[in-house]
């Protein structure tokens, strides 16, 4: 089905509903991650529960890499407090920029995880290149309610994703005891 190159791995609420550890246990080393509405609201510095979060995975053992469209200067704005590799303008959902941070993290992309708000750039270029991937759920400014036209397109193919099973949840049981899955 044509759809599935559009169908993440995992959908979750946010980066901090993952247990990090869990993933290590299953096999993986390295977590490509987005930064503007997955990490942090589109164009905001990092704050003290991420540079944490980013301790806490780098302590269960992974490594990081941020993989963002954005300029080298947006991403080392973010990166003032955290110490992980980038690679900026890295052009998702191209495979080059997947390809290419795999090859910075030195990992096999069986070892990797992409981890992003956007099916069209971070699920979409993971699923070409064969890493998994987790969708979570995209960050908007409290009260925001009006959403993109490819956002009303994801929705849709979210109701897709629940509806095939086989694609749902993936990547096994991989959320934080009391947290729960999406889909």
């Amino acid at each position: 089905m044509l759809l599935r190159l559009f169908f993440p791995y995992e959908y979750v609420d946010s980066v901090f509903a993952l247990d990090y550890e869990k993933l290590y246990q299953l096999g993986y080393r390295g977590l490509l991650l987005d930064i503007d509405n997955t990490l942090v609201l589109h164009g905001a510095d990092s704050n003290a529960a991420v540079d944490e979060l980013f301790r806490r995975i780098h302590r269960a053992g992974l490594k990081t890499l941020l993989l963002s469209n954005n300029s080298e200067e947006r991403i080392l704005r973010f990166l003032a407090h955290i110490d992980s590799p980038y690679l900026a303008e890295a052009d998702k959902p191209s495979p080059a920029g997947y390809l290419r941070a795999l090859e910075m993290l030195q990992i096999p992309k069986e070892q990797a995880i992409v981890i992003g708000d956007q099916i069209f750039t971070d699920i979409y270029g993971a699923n070409r290149c064969g890493i998994p991937s987790i969708l979570v759920r995209f960050l908007r400014r409290e009260g925001e309610r009006k959403i993109g036209k490819r956002r009303w397109v994801e929705k849709f193919l979210l109701l897709c994703y629940r509806l095939d099973r086989a694609s749902c949840h993936r990547l096994g049981c991989i959320i934080k005891e009391g947290d729960a899955p999406h889909a």
